[in-house]
């Protein structure tokens, strides 16, 4: 086992939690996914917004490739960032496509480095300062990122009485078919 390997494994358990709690959000209407529940970011639909925002940003300074990970409104044009907090879709239909579209992007990622690339540094400007640190703790801190966002959102919606069933890395990893 390998960091690659376990990156890969958390890259596809991204894609399994969010088509689930999509799937389960996609159910309320757009009251219910905006109601202020308290959350740092406010509603569920901000929660899941603020998990694109961010999951772009650290695929545009992992890939080098800030242009594909541009959020853009329905015109084309590309959204500036001002905040984490910031609203890139409002429409939940869009949110959704988006979602789907980046968490392919980072699964394709995944597949491409290789230990060495891990092993490197990784340089980014935030807020006027320079950042440099080894790439695996960025891709560490990305998927942890994730799953705490995510944990926030499955908090809302249990405390909402909807149950978003078995929410386990393991749980993923005892249904996918073992390699020979």
């Amino acid at each position: 086992m390998t960091w690659i390997d376990q990156y890969r494994a958390l890259a596809r358990y991204n894609l399994w939690m969010n088509d689930r709690l999509f799937a389960l959000v996609g159910k309320l209407d757009d009251v219910e996914r905006k109601r202020d529940r308290g959350a740092f970011f406010r509603s569920i639909h901000g929660t899941l917004n603020h998990l694109l925002l961010a999951d772009r940003v650290w695929m545009g300074r992992f890939t080098g490739d800030v242009e594909r990970f541009t959020s853009r409104d329905a015109s084309g044009k590309a959204i500036e960032i001002n905040a984490m907090s910031q609203e890139l879709y409002a429409d939940f239909g869009a949110l959704s496509r988006e979602r789907a579209r980046t968490d392919a992007d980072i699964l394709a990622w995944v597949h491409k480095i290789d230990e060495r690339a891990l092993s490197g540094d990784l340089s980014y400007t935030r807020g006027g300062a320079v950042h440099a640190h080894p790439l695996w703790w960025a891709v560490g801190h990305f998927f942890n990122h994730q799953t705490h966002h995510r944990g926030q959102v499955t908090t809302l919606l249990t405390q909402m009485g909807i149950d978003p069933g078995v929410t386990d890395l393991i749980a993923m990893l005892r249904d996918e078919p073992r390699a020979p």
